[in-house]
């Protein structure tokens, strides 16, 4: 299993169009990947799932990545999340 944390750099937190587009390439993976904040834990491959997160700038997530592609899984989503958030 492969586990890292990012802080939200934008201003607008986790919202709809960026949230698409991490939905989108977490899709692209076999793993199963959950984001998780304080106590609340979501389906990264779900929008919705992530959007209820509530996750606004300063927030810390927590990503947990498991599965036959967790190494390139966990890769392109640190890459995603810091292009886009």
């Amino acid at each position: 299993m492969k586990e890292f944390t990012y802080v939200i750099q934008d201003p607008a937190g986790i919202h709809a169009r960026p949230a698409g587009i991490l939905v989108k390439q977490a899709n692209t993976f076999k793993s199963t990947i959950r984001i998780t904040k304080a106590d609340k834990v979501g389906d990264l491959k779900r929008i919705f799932s992530v959007m209820a997160l509530g996750a606004k700038q300063g927030d810390t997530v927590t990503l947990h990545i498991e599965g036959e592609d967790e190494e390139q899984a966990a890769s392109a989503i640190e890459a995603c999340l810091k292009e886009n958030f």
